[in-house]
């Protein structure tokens, strides 16, 4: 583990202090947890632009191509 230090706005750490103490964990575990998702997220949006790349309207069609051309069952329509 390291340490982190933050200067952050009084209200902010007031809101956090909150939160932290509804969700039942330290200030720092909200941060770690509120950091971990940020950048999960930012590496999901890498990884689908990355992944829409190689991906084309062509391939989209030979996929959907390969599905059968019947009605859904009863449970799956809308």
């Amino acid at each position: 583990m390291s340490t982190l230090s933050l200067n952050i706005p009084r209200s902010l750490q007031e809101q956090a202090e909150a939160l932290a103490a509804r969700e039942g964990v330290s200030v720092g575990e909200l941060a770690t947890l509120a950091l971990a998702e940020k950048v999960a997220s930012v590496a999901t949006v890498d990884y689908l632009a990355e992944r829409a790349k190689r991906g084309g309207r062509e391939k989209l069609l030979a996929v959907l191509a390969k599905a059968p051309d019947v009605e859904p069952e009863a449970h799956d329509r809308l």
